[in-house]
């Protein structure tokens, strides 16, 4: 099973989530992706990922996480001690989104979330500063990455399967190129 956690705005509807979703289906395999909507707080994020996986084996769960996904996918990661890919993952997100507090839209969508001061606190709680298995991290980063520079997530991940893109960006638009690669990783190929 695929539990896919999108990033900082995002939703379910973000063209990663579709894609991997409809690759999935394509292959048979739709019943094996989830993908629910994060609430803003970091804290409630994690309870609802953890609670997708309580029917799941956890010898069957990979996550898949974009920005902030990625970090909380490696939280989790370490945690039940599954594969992980990670999309441009958020390496400091406590420090990064200081400047989104208040109310703020939510992409592929008419919602808006509310980002409050002790989100940040809930973030920082949930920083893991070592991989612990790095044979369990796929690390896919953009060199055009916006948002996060890709060096660190580089160097955060050192040891790790890496696929380092020359360009793209913080979403990483040309994500149909790298699916089978993180699908396969994913034993889902």
């Amino acid at each position: 099973m695929i539990l896919y956690l999108h990033g900082f705005r995002s939703s379910p509807d973000s063209k990663k989530a579709t894609q991997l979703r409809d690759a999935l289906v394509a292959r048979g395999r739709g019943e094996d992706f989830a993908c629910p909507q994060l609430p803003a707080s970091p804290r409630a994020a994690i309870a609802l990922a953890q609670r997708a996986l309580e029917r799941v084996p956890r010898d069957s769960v990979r996550l898949i996480g974009s920005s902030l996904g990625g970090y909380y996918a490696t939280f989790l990661a370490e945690r039940i001690g599954c594969r992980a890919v990670l999309l441009n993952p958020a390496i400091r997100p406590y420090d990064d989104l200081r400047g989104y507090l208040g109310t703020q839209p939510v992409y592929f969508s008419d919602a808006t979330i509310d980002m409050k001061p002790e989100y940040l606190d809930e973030l920082a709680a949930l920083d893991t500063p070592r991989i612990t298995r790095p044979e369990r991290y796929f690390l896919v980063a953009a060199t055009g990455d916006e948002l996060i520079d890709w060096r660190t997530m580089v160097a955060k991940y050192a040891g790790c399967r890496q696929r380092v893109i020359a360009g793209s960006d913080h979403s990483i638009s040309d994500f149909a190129n790298y699916l089978d690669e993180v699908l396969a990783f994913c034993g889902m190929a």
